[in-house]
């Protein structure tokens, strides 16, 4: 479905973002992965470093794709980061800024030189965004409020781009069944909530299938975004939840 295809994707040595790298190599892209530190990449891809809260090293990252592969079709803003939960009444307003610099002024960076780079052609822009982009949680103001900020990022870089022929859509995963996810909860574990493999047992209840999202579901459903088979989709968020109703 990609092959010939250049992709971007930021956070894009571990986690969801790897399994994209991964899901859109198999594909036939090539490109980089982007990360604060160089990790593995997909055959045929290239791995970059930059930090997405410093706008030129975005640029740089977006230039060196283009130095190597000649073109540039399908990005990802897939970093982001998950602060440690808290009631609204204990909000710590230095991590909040810190929260909004990666997960709100990054996927705006890379909004920004995504597009700039997308014109001549255009292409398509996935944006991770959440469940949390269109629903609250308790104890989670902060990540909450930096999702919601990024749906809106995604709607209004949607109409600004389209006439350019660059869709834009979002992912808004439910909650992820992945090793830092099992990390956040043994903390919690340890902090007196619930065990382990509770949590993870609630979660999967409360969806429709009955079962967690996997990485290898979120990925899926970026290569069905970043491919021509979602031509006609733009400034959408498609759930990948396991059907939380």
């Amino acid at each position: 479905m990609l092959a010939g295809r250049v992709a971007l994707i930021t956070g894009g040595s571990r986690g969801l973002g790897a399994a994209i790298a991964r899901e859109l190599a198999g594909a036939g892209a090539a490109g980089a992965v982007v990360d604060l530190e160089e990790g593995p990449a997909p055959e045929g891809w290239i791995a970059l470093t930059a930090d997405v809260r410093a706008e030129a090293e975005v640029v740089a990252a977006v230039r060196s794709t283009l130095e190597h592969f000649s073109r540039l079709d399908i990005v990802v803003a897939n970093a982001g980061v998950v602060p440690p939960w808290s009631d609204t009444d204990e909000l710590d307003l230095d991590q909040l800024d810190e929260v909004f610099s990666i997960n709100v002024r990054g996927v705006a960076a890379t909004l920004k030189h995504g597009v700039a780079a997308l014109k001549e052609r255009g292409g398509a822009i996935v944006v991770m965004a959440s469940l949390n982009a269109w629903r609250a949680h308790p104890s989670q103001p902060i990540y909450t409020a930096s999702k919601h900020a990024v749906l809106g990022l995604l709607r209004t870089a949607a109409l600004d781009a389209g006439r350019y022929g660059i869709r834009v859509n979002g992912l808004g995963p439910g909650p992820i069944l992945t090793g830092a996810l099992r990390d956040r909860l043994e903390r919690r574990a340890a902090d007196g909530g619930l065990p382990v493999e509770q949590a993870l047992a609630d979660a999967a209840a409360g969806t429709a299938l009955g079962r967690m999202a996997t990485e290898e579901d979120v990925a899926r459903a970026a290569l069905f975004l970043a491919s021509d088979l979602s031509s006609g989709i733009t400034g959408a968020l498609l759930p990948v939840d396991g059907g939380i109703l």
